[in-house]
């Protein structure tokens, strides 16, 4: 029997160019809800993602005749905007030795700091094959095109390995997640807490009641009553907070989840006498939940934990969902029960003397991030030795 024919690499600028169910056929849970291609659409045609923002999409797949065989979300930047991996200080030491650091191609999902696939395999190839052909041709790629580098953002811990032994070089980052360790109910979590921090959370989660609010999640059929103007004004509203905030999402955005992707969309709401005064827009996938926007429109003490954290805790206890991830940043997670959790990029620098300046940066970055966790995790507030059986 002859070989395959070897795959073949298109370029696609918008993701509309890919069928929806060729590429929706390349997921797995460890894909959804992201990579899905509806998300990707509704990025694109909303106008939140495109050349106007510094995201050009150049959508890599890999066809073996008429089927697509693997695939990677990619877009070309022209700045570093809503990557949420830190490079700034790459491209100045780039500049300073006259090298271009942009262009660059980034695989990765807009906005979106997530951990999932970023190299989409289809059931039956060879996955350490097809990944290594993805990650030598975006590196072609980026070099026929004039690019300064590749960097993958948030991939799988399996997919940084992966990258490492295609040449690239692998950044650790940290995150505060919330994990499910087996709670029956959320009176188990906080039994988690010594006494004086047990007392703090239910302080504040006493403060919604006391400020007259109701917090309640939508989701399914419920979505229906959820305007998409609102879910703007409260992103909105947090963005402006900040000198270095920028509306990247449009209304069409929200408008386009509810209608298009509602499946995975969540709510939380938080109401006084009917009127809204804060929300949550998360979104949802096979066994974890995910925090995205959060936006008030006024300000009521402990609002964000109990919208942001508690609630979406509780819920995810509910349900059985093994995570909550809040999403990047914020120290103040760690007191209020979530983890330090490894994330990852992987970067190939086509300068050899930028390259080997990183390389040796991430190094020590490593090596910080490392001795860090101990610290991060003894400031949870959890009391140490074995966790208690909860009660069911």
């Amino acid at each position: 029997m002859s070989d395959p024919l070897p795959p073949t690499l298109r370029i696609h600028r918008a993701i509309t160019e890919v069928p929806r169910g060729a590429w929706d056929a390349l997921l797995d849970d460890a894909a959804r809800p992201f990579l899905e291609w509806a998300f990707l659409a509704a990025l694109e045609e909303s106008s939140s993602v495109g050349p106007h923002v510094g995201w050009h999409p150049r959508h890599l797949t890999l066809w073996r005749g008429t089927r697509l065989v693997a695939a990677a979300p990619a877009y070309l930047k022209d700045d570093s905007h809503g990557e949420f991996v830190a490079d700034g200080a790459w491209a100045t030491a780039a500049e300073r030795l006259g090298v271009r650091y942009y262009p660059k191609l980034v695989l990765a999902v807009p906005f979106t700091p997530v951990t999932s696939r970023r190299l989409l395999v289809a059931s039956g190839e060879d996955r350490t094959a097809r990944e290594a052909e993805l990650a030598r041709a975006a590196l072609e790629y980026a070099r026929a095109e004039g690019f300064s580098s590749v960097h993958v953002l948030f991939p799988t811990e399996a997919e940084a390995t992966s990258l490492e032994s295609a040449g690239y070089a692998v950044r650790l980052g940290v995150q505060y997640q919330w994990r499910n360790a087996g709670y029956g109910s959320f009176e188990d979590f906080l039994a988690r807490f010594h006494t004086r921090r047990r007392h703090q959370l239910r302080r504040e989660l006493r403060a919604p009641a006391a400020q007259g609010l109701t917090l309640r999640t939508l989701r399914g059929d419920a979505l229906a009553g959820v305007n998409p103007e609102d879910l703007y004004r409260l992103y909105a509203s947090t963005v402006d907070k900040y000198p270095w905030g920028r509306r990247f999402l449009t209304p069409d955005f929200f408008a386009r989840m509810l209608s298009t992707f509602s499946h995975a969309c969540e709510v939380v709401e938080a109401r006084r006498e009917g009127q809204l005064v804060a929300g949550a827009f998360n979104l949802v996938g096979p066994r974890v939940l995910y925090g995205r926007y959060w936006g008030s429109l006024e300000e009521n003490p402990f609002l964000h934990f109990n919208v942001c954290l508690y609630h979406p805790m509780a819920d995810a206890i509910a349900r059985g969902l093994e995570r909550f991830e809040p999403g990047a940043g914020g120290e103040h997670k760690l007191t209020r029960g979530c983890e330090p959790s490894l994330t990852r990029s992987a970067h190939l620098l086509f300068h050899p003397g930028v390259d080997r300046a990183v390389r040796s940066y991430l190094e020590h970055e490593r090596a910080a991030v490392l001795a860090g966790l101990p610290r991060w995790r003894a400031e949870t507030g959890f009391k140490r030795g074995p966790l208690v059986p909860p009660t069911r």
